[in-house]
């Protein structure tokens, strides 16, 4: 049997608060789900925008209104300065909408990051002045701790109002005014508003604003398909807020009421946008939009979501895929690159510890050494460690976060890839700039600065959340800072590196339908924060088929269900599989597949052990 860990495990309806007796008469199953995600009150499924949290929790956002509202009456020239992310993206593009139809005067600028790294540097500034001579800069999804941008923008007179959400513990930059619900000293009830969630707010407090003057105004919540999809693909936390800003923009799109360029991008991609989920926006559309900021530029991104034809919606989509195949491309031959030497710091081992290879991990330096010679001075056994840094010459500064995201979903530890940062402002020193994913009971941002302050001449810069960050160092620095954050890893407890597989438990026979799983898939929000549902059960086994040599087609019967259940398991371990299974105990999530027309209910196995074999 499956080791797993509940996620309720109280007793209902001995544990059922009153208010959500309805939903539990509809569905049992449905309501141990929101209790295990803290939903105490059936007020917390309701989505209704006027159950958003109000803006005036959020520091400094009337000063920033004021600035804007003062530009578009003046037609001060407006510069929009986004991140080369989705996040950054969707915040720079509802930003030129919303601005636009209020009659701004406004334009972007996206720094690259191959040319000026991240944030409002003095770079960028000198950019914006050179090409468009702005008298105000708004910041999305950056500038929380650009000093040197923003004193850059005030030597020239420039008005600055930062938008952004990632944490700091310093004291701002001294801009006009700063937006973000993690700054010092901001009471917003909901600290998980990603880049684009806080650029809405702005918006709409200033769309009232001007509506209440008289002035020209927008309904910013036409634009909620653009912050769904930043929100989602900056994986936000899901609190109540953002599962409400989420909703309405899947609505949206669902209905056809959405940015041309996400239409696009479905249609591409082969999906129908009536029956959009959650999961497309990280899966389907993200990835295409962050693939022109980490391989070229992204104001192709940015273009593509406010293009106003559909022809040059769908010509910017193709660039759009194009990139993303590149970027998948690259990102193959350097997670190959990273598992052979992963595979070459592996001592040999007898067959029981075999089993437990994949959570070995290593620290190889810079890639000037040989083959055999790429172990740090830390003299750690690679079974020992507890973090996985990387670096290699050749690699691309824009995949280094998706290898460090996939290294870390492998073997469970914190990840950080660096690439040669392709910046000069160091002199002679060379630069790489890092991406670190991290795992739950792990804060990367704050395990960064807390080497950052035990060692102050080690990092350049820094920044980021909880789960992922990134940073610089000089070249030369690589080793010091990789034995550094193992030395802090290993002050952790042993429990906080052994990954724990959840379940919500079994299902009824009567949730072994059409209608419950399109309910479950269709009817709520998803995501991180408020995870998706797995479920875990003992199922005979009726029929098997091995699919392309890696993939496992079952065929099973639940007990009380009258028709066999189709599953499937993607690259199936083949060590865990015995073609003579009779019975197996499975985690799974629910699916609906869908062929020549036809639905048919598809668990899609997490993992899976047998119980039984046959004779």
């Amino acid at each position: 049997m499956l080791n797993l860990t509940p996620r309720f495990t109280g007793k209902l309806p001995d544990d059922l608060p009153e208010n959500l007796q309805t939903l539990y008469q509809q569905s049992p199953t449905l309501t141990r789900l929101f209790l295990a995600r803290g939903v105490g009150s059936s007020d917390e499924l309701e989505y209704g925008l006027s159950s958003l949290l109000p803006a005036d929790g959020l520091k400094d956002i009337d000063k920033a209104v004021q600035i804007l509202d003062e530009a578009i009456e003046q037609q001060q020239r407006i510069l929009i300065v986004g991140d080369f992310d989705c996040d950054g993206a969707t915040s720079t593009a509802l930003m030129m909408r919303v601005l636009t139809e209020m009659g701004a005067q406004v334009d972007f600028v996206v720094p690259d990051r191959f040319k000026y790294g991240y944030g409002l540097t003095p770079e960028i500034v000198q950019l914006g002045i050179d090409q468009y001579a702005p008298e105000v800069i708004v910041t999305v999804d950056n500038g929380i701790s650009s000093h040197d941008g923003v004193a850059k923008a005030n030597e020239n007179n420039i008005s600055v109002v930062i938008t952004d959400h990632h944490l700091t513990t310093k004291p701002n930059p001294a801009a006009d005014a700063v937006v973000n619900p993690n700054q010092l000293q901001c009471t917003f009830d909901s600290k998980a508003l990603v880049g684009v969630g806080v650029a809405f707010y702005l918006l709409g407090r200033l769309s009232k604003y001007r509506r209440e003057a008289g002035r020209s105004s927008v309904q910013v919540s036409r634009y909620l398909d653009l912050v769904a999809l930043g929100t989602i693909a900056d994986v936000g936390v899901l609190d109540h807020n953002n599962r409400t800003l989420v909703a309405h923009g899947l609505a949206a799109i669902r209905e056809g009421r959405c940015s041309l360029g996400i239409l696009a991008l479905l249609e591409l991609a082969g999906r129908d946008p009536r029956k959009m989920t959650v999961q497309d926006f990280g899966f389907v559309i993200g990835p295409r939009i962050n693939a022109a900021g980490r391989m070229d530029n992204m104001r192709i991104g940015i273009e593509c979501l406010i293009a106003d034809s559909m022809e040059d919606a769908k010509r910017l989509a193709f660039e759009l895929d194009k990139l993303n195949k590149e970027r998948r491309y690259v990102e193959g031959g350097m997670r190959d690159q990273a598992d052979d030497i992963l595979r070459k710091l592996q001592p040999s081992q007898d067959a029981e510890s075999d089993k437990n290879s994949s959570q070995l991990l290593a620290q190889p330096s810079q890639s000037n050494q040989s083959d055999t010679d790429v172990m740090t001075e830390d003299k750690s056994k690679p079974s020992d460690l507890r973090s996985l840094i990387l670096y290699q010459d050749d690699w691309h500064q824009g995949v280094i976060g998706i290898v460090a995201g996939r290294l870390k979903e492998t073997h469970y530890r914190p990840a950080i890839v660096f690439a040669p940062a392709d910046d000069t402002k160091l002199g002679a020193e060379d630069a790489i700039k890092g991406s670190a994913r991290s795992i739950p009971g792990i804060h990367i941002r704050d395990a960064i600065e807390s080497i950052a302050e035990g060692h102050p001449d080690l990092i350049t810069h820094f920044g980021g959340h909880a789960m992922a960050a990134g940073l610089t160092l000089k070249k030369k620095d690589f080793e010091a800072f990789a034995k550094a954050f193992e030395d802090l890893m290993q002050t952790y407890d042993a429990s906080v590196f052994e990954e724990e597989q959840f379940t919500d438990g079994n299902l009824l026979a009567q949730d072994f339908s059409l209608q419950f799983v399109e309910s479950l898939t269709q009817g709520y929000i998803w995501g991180h924060g408020f995870v998706p549902p797995q479920f875990d059960g003992v199922f005979e086994v009726i029929e098997t088929r091995i699919l392309k040599d890696k993939h496992l087609k079952l065929s099973l019967r639940y007990p009380g269900v009258l028709y066999p259940i189709d599953a499937i398991w993607f690259n199936y371990d083949n060590a865990k599989w015995d073609y003579r299974a009779k019975e197996v105990h499975v985690l799974f999530e629910l699916d609906i597949n869908e062929w020549n027309g036809n639905q048919n209910i598809q668990l899609m196995v997490k993992d899976l052990a047998v119980v039984e074999i046959a004779p």
